[in-house]
């Protein structure tokens, strides 16, 4: 038993690329990994401080990406949102395969470190 090539002859079915459909990524898994990277980067929270969340907007194979963090303070925060809007780029990028140009990085709050606390006086 043979099958028919587009285009005649013998062998298993073969479709032409226009005709085969996409693979649509959801938003929501583009978000789920693109929270997971800026936790990553982030590295560990003070203990208050709630996980990365991130929303995004997806048109065709483009993610552009907004995450909001706590961070611990003090710290160099500019130093910290670079590494989370350059891991988010990568990561996305090489899991879902979508172009990240844009990360916008809102830091919501910052967290008091317990070694800056003792270490101003502060007691809590």
């Amino acid at each position: 038993m043979s099958e028919a090539t587009v285009g005649g002859g013998t062998g298993p079915a073969v479709v032409p690329p226009g005709e085969r459909g996409a693979t649509r990524i959801a938003d929501r898994v583009v978000s789920k990994t693109a929270a997971q990277a800026a936790r990553e980067a982030v590295g560990p929270l003070p203990e208050a401080a709630a996980p990365p969340q991130a929303t995004v907007v997806v048109h065709h194979d483009t993610a552009r990406v907004r995450i909001h963090l706590e961070l611990g303070y003090p710290g160099d925060i500019a130093a910290r949102c670079r590494e989370v809007r350059r891991h988010v780029v990568e990561r996305v990028g090489a899991l879902v395969g979508m172009e990240v140009p844009e990360v916008a990085v809102h830091v919501e709050r910052l967290h008091l470190t317990p070694a800056h606390d003792v270490a101003q006086g502060r007691t809590r």
